[in-house]
């Protein structure tokens, strides 16, 4: 299939990696809508991408060379013990993975989207519709223009507008639980003293009756840093709105959270972690009650859903950014093979839909597992840990998503 003109809302990970894939597939005309005036590169969260899904996603050109990354290579499992500064290793397992900073992923995918591509900054969708005549579809701008396409990609992420026409009955469910996250220049860790620091290619994981916090080392503008990703029941004062996912942005806790929040380090990790969280800047420590959602459909006449827009996965499963981007592949391979628009959208929702509800199900049993309804750690033996681990899985060959399908 050749040209077409296709809008891609929202220009984050998802929107770029369609931007170029469409541009690269043969589109005639590609523009990206993005609400946001300011520099997304200065969102510094980390991710992490499994090694096998990074190896696929770079031959297909959906994940550029180049781009700053930090080898992992296990995950420690701990619990808190007097004797132990860093806590008491309950279980080891592989952990094949490379971890980014949001901000220098997304830049390298932003360098990558070929100079034909239009990006457009400041541009909030307000709505998308079929097109009357059925063979096409047309975006509202908050400032009143309409504007017609061949073909409307949602990467809009879980407020998604598109989504709201393809799948009106879709909506975030919350999931009883809150994400604290943070990150700090990891040559902070040398005021703690270095006998409790793993190797940099470990990733620690503290566990506490009605929580989990993973904690791992990123990439950054200026150096090493230290991630950390903390779930746990919310705090009961009714500080958070759970109408909203992202509650408290960087920058935006109130007093009380953060008394909050240093209440659950001190009584719940072991010295040495909760001495390196509190190290943490106000101005890098955000909260967000979690949620999750999946589509029965990701199309719907001329209009397709994309990462986050598609399904909204619990983090746990470690799979957003790869799961973005293979959905990006997806749909480059499906454009070269179609001979029309109606094929290549029968093509993607046959790929994609089912990988989304998939990986949705898979964080769910992992969030029930790790936080909603956690076993006495402490009295766990390694293979204790191994088989409540694969009960988890429930056959999934692991996380960090799963290998595309020919």
């Amino acid at each position: 299939m050749r040209d077409g003109a296709v809008a891609v809302v929202g220009g984050s990970i998802a929107g770029c990696a369609f931007a170029t894939a469409a541009a690269r597939a043969g589109a005639g005309e590609v523009v990206v809508l993005e609400r946001t005036r300011g520099r997304l590169a200065d969102r510094g969260v980390g991710l992490c991408v499994h090694d096998d899904r990074a190896a696929e996603l770079r031959v297909s050109g959906a994940l550029p060379e180049g781009i700053a990354a930090h080898r992992l290579q296990r995950r420690r499992w701990v619990v808190r013990d007097r004797d132990a500064a860093g806590g008491r290793v309950i279980w080891e397992q592989p952990f094949p993975f490379h971890s980014y900073h949001w901000g220098l992923l997304w830049r390298g995918l932003r360098e990558a989207v070929p100079d034909a591509v239009v990006y457009r900054q400041g541009e909030t969708v307000t709505g998308v519709a079929e097109a009357e005549a059925g063979d096409g579809a047309e975006v509202r701008l908050a400032g009143g223009a309409v504007e017609r396409y061949d073909l409307v990609v949602g990467a809009d992420g879980y407020r998604s507008v598109v989504r709201a026409a393809v799948c009106p009955e879709s909506r975030p469910h919350y999931a009883g639980y809150v994400c604290w996250r943070g990150n700090l220049d990891a040559a902070r860790l040398a005021q703690l003293g270095g006998a409790a620091d793993p190797a940099p290619d470990a990733v620690t994981t503290v566990c506490f009756p009605g929580g989990t916090c993973v904690i791992y080392r990123i990439p950054g503008p200026d150096g090493p840093r230290v991630n950390w990703v903390l779930y746990a029941p919310p705090p009961q004062d009714g500080q958070l709105r759970f109408d909203d996912p992202t509650s408290f942005p960087p920058g935006g806790l109130t007093p009380e959270l953060s008394a909050h929040l240093r209440a659950l380090l001190e009584r719940e990790f072991p010295s040495y972690w909760g001495r390196a969280l509190a190290l943490t800047d106000p101005g890098d420590t955000f909260v967000q009650p979690i949620y999750d959602l999946e589509t029965a459909r990701t199309t719907a006449g001329r209009l397709l859903l994309a990462g986050d827009a598609a399904s909204v996965v619990r983090p746990h499963n470690t799979s957003g950014a790869a799961k973005a981007l293979q959905d990006a592949t997806a749909f480059a391979e499906g454009w070269r093979r179609s001979g029309s628009f109606e094929e290549l959208l029968r093509g993607y929702q046959g790929a994609r839909g089912p990988a989304g509800r998939e990986l949705v199900a898979l964080a769910r049993r992992l969030g029930h597992a790790q936080v909603e309804r956690t076993p006495v750690w402490a009295d766990m033996s390694h293979g204790e840990v191994a088989q409540w681990w694969q009960g988890q899985l429930a056959g999934a060959p692991g996380i960090g998503g799963q290998a595309m399908t020919p």
